[in-house]
């Protein structure tokens, strides 16, 4: 199955291939499928803002769409910056500076205190039927500085215990227990339970 991705971002883009690709899908950013616009992320959730991409991008072009809200939620911070990851240090700010601003925040806060969880919304828009949403969540905590050189996002900061943080696991190690890999294996069943072309 063909799908475009409804996401700017290279690194969502990437990991998405990852998945999508070995299982016998062909996958285009949006671009590649000629959407250039921009969708105003207006919700108050991962999935709304998911379910705006999604609905966009399927209304232009009129293909199968997967779009994916995803963020950082830090207890310490009431579960900030959550929505507002990828503005969370102004817009058009890096990774790095990002990653920069959370440590500042998190700065006198103990380690036992910095739990933290990224989140995934990922929603399937097919012409014709309902948009469908699956989710996903990664426990973990945030350091007191960078590990690893892989990732992106918020991965050098995010641990899972003291020696492993996102950014030091291989793609598909990450693939296996992050957010956006247990929202993905949940649309991938999905898939597997749809009539192929030709059969319905």
């Amino acid at each position: 199955m063909e799908f475009v991705i409804a996401t700017q971002n290279k690194g969502k883009l990437k990991e998405m291939r990852r998945i999508l690709e070995p299982l016998g899908h062909t996958v285009l950013s949006a671009k590649e499928a000629g959407f250039d616009g921009d969708v105003e992320e207006t919700g108050s959730t991962f999935a709304e803002n998911a379910a705006l991409k999604a609905a966009a991008v399927a209304r232009a072009l009129g293909k199968p769409v997967i779009a994916d809200d995803s963020g950082l939620m830090v207890d310490a911070l009431n579960g900030a910056p959550g929505v507002y990851s990828a503005r969370y240090a102004g817009e058009g700010a890096t990774d790095r500076q990002r990653w920069e601003k959370l440590l500042r925040e998190l700065k006198e806060v103990p380690r036992q205190k910095r739990t933290a969880k990224f989140c995934c919304a990922v929603v399937l828009a097919l012409p014709g039927k309902e948009p469908v949403t699956f989710t996903g969540e990664c426990p973990g905590y945030i350091g007191e500085g960078p590990l690893g050189e892989d990732g992106f996002g918020y991965d050098p900061v995010f641990y899972l215990n003291e020696s492993t943080s996102f950014a030091t696991l291989s793609g598909e190690e990450k693939d296996k227990i992050s957010h956006r890999g247990k929202a993905m294996a949940q649309l991938e069943e999905y898939l597997k339970k749809l009539p192929q072309s030709g059969e319905e």
